[in-house]
């Protein structure tokens, strides 16, 4: 049940985002769940696969390649789901980030105490 409503949240999440900011377009609810979902896959799947890759980069950059690597999920993201674009690369890092402030404050405020 938890994980369904936290797909849900980063769907509402995604559909607000786009809604607000220039270069990124979602079709629709539906496509914003699917959306959340294959991000959710890539971020199961893909990315610690990149992280470890790009190791080396990432320490000497105190982590900030990680703000990449998320643009990169995102722009795969685009590519895999029909209805959901961004613009371009810049346009991905500024949604990356957003998206995981809103999604780390609704979802700590859903922890149980």
């Amino acid at each position: 049940m938890n994980l369904l409503l936290r797909m849900l949240i980063s769907a509402t999440l995604v559909v607000v985002i786009a809604h607000f900011m220039p270069g990124v377009v979602v079709d629709s609810f539906m496509t914003s769940v699917i959306v959340a979902v294959v991000l959710g896959l890539l971020n199961i799947f893909v990315k610690p696969i990149l992280i470890l890759f790009t190791l080396p980069i990432t320490i000497v950059t105190f982590g900030l390649f990680l703000l990449v690597i998320n643009a990169l999920i995102i722009m795969l993201c685009t590519k895999i789901v029909g209805g959901f674009h961004v613009e371009s690369f810049w346009t991905a890092v500024f949604f990356s980030i957003v998206l995981s402030i809103s999604q780390s404050i609704l979802f700590q405020s859903l922890k149980d105490k």
